[in-house]
């Protein structure tokens, strides 16, 4: 799909959005706690990505945020506001879901207009900034089609603006993107990323594809169980895991193991620095980037006997994965004229990265 260009944008500053904070947030559901004491904070016009497994709580907290969900503890603040006890519809928040909800009957141009309906906008006034909406978006010339006339990708468009024509204070992102191929998602994903920053809306987007939340976010809060794991900058949680659950669930990791001596991890021979708080000597699960893992000579310093499983060209670089002699599977990315042969044998070694490790019994 190509994307058209939007000829007006709608005016705003940069970081002209709302600080938002969820404080001590408590939510619980019968016996089970949903979220278990949340505290997040995003600065004006800044984009949080919520990142997690199905069930760590990531929606409960966007929905709490949005009130479509009450709390049973916390407080929940807009530009210092507490809005816990405040309905939906007062709290100034866009909302744009995995489904499109669009009402079949109206045109986009209504669809987007509905909002503004609601809130008594002037006719006139309300079709400029819905025309504007939607020029913004890419779809200006779309405005007298129906939905089933549009594609998925469009059809998300219309919704992506229709929270925008509010002007919202805070746009609420919960898995927009997943209905959607793969190539439709890199280019909205993008497309959103660009509108939110020109606009200066601080967002909150919800997703469980760590490429989507490492590609598109200032900060990205990993959650587990109800809990924020870690928070930081996508280099911040790729480079520097706070524990194993990061390590293992942003970016690609292969689980090999090793010993801790001395504070630092050996595995297969190759003394490595370790991620995080001292350990106790021990044996460990440890953490390996794919990128951290080279092809080498049998003779190269280090190198470790393998056999290669499989192998994947993924265009600028290759993926190996191999058979370490305590069968454990290990990956390695590296350049596409490197050809290891699928069942020989072969030799890698492990670079001087830091990394992650998690006791085993």
């Amino acid at each position: 799909m190509t994307l058209t260009a939007p000829t007006r944008t709608m005016t705003a500053e940069p970081g002209s959005g709302a600080t938002v904070a969820l404080r001590n947030v408590v939510k619980t559901y019968g016996s089970m706690q949903a979220l278990s004491g949340i505290d997040l904070e995003l600065a004006p016009g800044e984009f949080i990505a919520l990142l997690g497994p199905s069930g760590c709580g990531k929606t409960t907290a966007l929905r709490a945020l949005s009130g479509l969900e009450t709390i049973d503890s916390g407080s929940i603040l807009i530009d210092g506001v507490d809005v816990a006890a405040t309905p939906t519809n007062k709290r100034d928040i866009g909302m744009v879901f995995q489904s499109y909800s669009l009402f079949p009957h109206m045109t986009v141009l209504e669809n987007v207009e509905f909002g503004l309906r609601m809130r008594k906008v002037a006719k006139a006034d309300r079709r400029e900034r819905a025309t504007e909406a939607l020029e913004m978006v890419g779809l200006g010339a779309h405005g007298e089609r129906f939905a089933h006339q549009l594609s998925g990708g469009q059809q998300q468009r219309v919704a992506l603006a229709r929270a925008l024509v509010t002007r919202p204070r805070v746009l609420l992102l919960d898995e927009p993107l997943s209905a959607l191929d793969a190539k439709v998602r890199v280019q909205l994903r993008e497309e959103i990323r660009r509108i939110t920053r020109d606009l200066g809306i601080t967002t909150v987007f919800v997703t469980h594809d760590q490429e989507e939340a490492l590609a598109v976010a200032d900060r990205v809060a990993v959650m587990r169980a109800g809990r924020i794991e870690q928070i930081g900058t996508p280099e911040e949680l790729y480079a520097t895991p706070a524990n194993p659950f990061v390590a293992d669930f942003v970016g690609l990791t292969s689980r090999v193991p090793g010993e801790v001596v001395d504070g630092a991890v050996v595995v297969h021979g190759v003394r490595l620095p370790l991620l995080g708080e001292h350990q106790e000597n021990g044996p460990v699960l440890t953490y390996i980037r794919p990128e951290d893992v080279a092809l080498a000579a049998k003779d190269d310093p280090g190198a470790i006997p393998v056999t290669v499983v499989s192998t994947s060209f993924l265009g600028s670089l290759r993926r190996t994965h191999f058979l370490l002699p305590d069968e454990s599977l290990i990956a390695a990315q590296h350049a596409v004229d490197e050809h290891p042969v699928v069942g020989a044998p072969a030799f890698v070694r492990l670079k001087q990265s830091a990394v992650a490790a998690s006791p085993r019994s």
